[in-house]
């Protein structure tokens, strides 16, 4: 799966900006009173202004030799979030490794390394490493029947996890991550998990798809190119 686009809420739609664009360098676009966008690799985020909007959680692939250039690149623009004393975690089973750090809103950004993706590069670490959104947390009461709609509506299977606690749905390029809220917090912070409201255009093999989270409801239906406008 390929997230094209992802739509978040945010209380703090120029502090965002600020960040996305100052702290972080990177292009933002589409600003309007109300919202903006920010190009990351093949991917599109999208803020909206929403005051009563809660935090999320969200990664976006780097190379996957390119961990410590990230470090160093990140700690010159923000703090990092530790996890028992290590700024770089490490996930055996995903060949994976990953570093933390919140934007201005609090919400867990993820930056990571996926060696199954072989996108390995000789270039110097830079904001054009940021390949694409790869994650998505999705909080919910309902695992199980949340991924009976993203496997019925878009063919996605289990990545990771089961339907107790944890379940990454997708693959390596795209995941959605369920997590039940009420039992489970954020790693590595252990922040409470909001079901807080976002939308995405995927792209699974030929197909393009729309997901949307909504008051704790999920919705998926395949949709046209024309359609992204909609977002």
């Amino acid at each position: 799966m390929k997230i094209q686009e992802l739509k978040v809420y945010t209380p703090h739609l120029t502090l965002q900006r600020l960040f996305y664009e100052e702290t972080l360098g990177l292009e933002v676009f589409n600003a309007t009173n109300d919202r903006f966008s920010v190009k990351l690799g093949e991917s599109i985020l999208v803020f909206e202004q929403r005051e009563t909007a809660t935090p999320y959680h969200f990664a976006m692939t780097i190379p996957a030799n390119k961990e410590k250039e990230a470090l160093t690149w990140l700690k010159q623009r923000v703090d990092i979030l530790n996890y028992e004393g290590n700024t770089i975690q490490e996930f055996k089973n995903w060949n994976a490794k990953a570093i933390y750090f919140y934007d201005a809103d609090q919400n867990i950004v993820e930056f990571i390394a996926r060696n199954t993706l072989n996108n390995q590069t000789s270039d110097g670490f830079s904001k054009a490493q940021l390949l694409e959104i790869s994650e998505i947390g999705l909080p919910t009461d309902a695992i199980d029947q949340s991924f009976i709609i993203l496997n019925k509506t878009l063919g996605l299977e289990v990545y990771d996890g089961n339907f107790e606690r944890f379940c990454a749905v997708g693959d390596a390029n795209g995941l959605i991550i369920l997590i039940d809220k009420n039992s489970r917090k954020w790693f590595p912070t252990n922040d409470t998990a909001y079901p807080s409201d976002f939308s995405l255009i995927a792209k699974v093999d030929r197909s393009t798809f729309r997901i949307e989270y909504k008051n704790e409801i999920l919705k998926a239906e395949p949709i046209t190119t024309t359609s992204k406008q909609n977002l």
